[in-house]
């Protein structure tokens, strides 16, 4: 997989400590983490699926996330 270009970071991020969160990049079958202190930094890659699945399962732990 390239690296991706389409980085974004939570809207939870905010103003003053909102660089401390990570970003994400998708494509069609694969997502990417990053730390948005360190954007040059290391990656994380896994498959969209894999991916969904886990940030499902954070939402149904988490009752005060948004669920959208």
């Amino acid at each position: 997989m390239t690296t991706p270009h389409n980085w974004r970071k939570a809207s939870y991020s905010g103003e003053g400590d909102g660089n401390n969160c990570v970003e994400v990049a998708g494509s069609p079958t694969h997502i990417s983490v990053r730390d948005s202190k360190a954007p040059a930094g290391a990656t994380l890659t896994f498959p969209a699926g894999v991916f969904a699945a886990f940030v499902d399962t954070l939402k149904d732990s988490h009752p005060d996330v948004r669920k959208d």
